[in-house]
């Protein structure tokens, strides 16, 4: 089933810990994440944008591929660029670098979207999950304002939005083992998770 909300990967990141490598054609289990990533997102959105500073290392990928509005290099601005190109009035946005997306858990997000809610932020035990969450059009004024004041931290935004809070024992139901938020940060990492089933 197709929801009404597009699906946005935000692909703009420094790579710093990587090596300057871009981690969403890093392979795990002999897959590149941004396949894996798009494999969910297939099923799920009409509309799929990659945000990226790099367009001509994804036009492979059929779909929208746009690049950041601001200069400053921050998953805010990505996520302001994402939301601002999308044809929607939600959108589902993940990183690059999370190999484990469950189509079940973004499907139980999007089910919680409700016009009086700006974000469908999913909060484990350890943290809030910003980069794994449904984002309204209504946020992108908010995260303008906070970009202009170059003010780059994504949760000095979410204060000022309506937020939909979903609890971990929820997030456990269609994700168990929670493996939609890990990310793969470091070679140590990669190597750990490709060698580990």
């Amino acid at each position: 089933m197709k929801f009404p909300c597009s699906g946005i990967i935000l692909a703009g990141g420094l790579n710093s810990r990587f090596s300057g490598k871009n981690k969403a054609f890093v392979e795990v289990k002999g897959k590149k994440i941004i396949d894996s990533i798009c494999d969910v997102f297939k099923d799920l959105f009409t509309e799929i944008i990659i945000v990226t500073n790099d367009p001509l290392k994804y036009v492979e990928w059929n779909f929208n591929i746009v690049t950041d509005l601001y200069p400053a290099r921050s998953s805010l601005t990505g996520l302001h660029t994402g939301l601002f190109f999308s044809s929607s009035p939600y959108s589902f946005i993940t990183a690059c670098d999370t190999p484990f997306l469950k189509k079940e858990l973004v499907e139980f997000l999007i089910t919680n979207i409700n016009p009086n809610i700006d974000v469908v932020l999913p909060e484990t035990l350890k943290t809030s999950q910003p980069l794994c969450a449904v984002y309204s059009k209504q946020c992108i004024k908010p995260m303008e304002n906070s970009i202009l004041k170059n003010n780059f931290k994504i949760q000095n935004v979410l204060k000022k939005l309506r937020l939909k809070k979903i609890s971990e024992n929820l997030l456990k139901k269609t994700d168990p083992d929670l493996s939609s938020f890990i990310n793969i940060n470091t070679p140590e990492e990669l190597s750990f998770y490709n060698n580990h089933e």
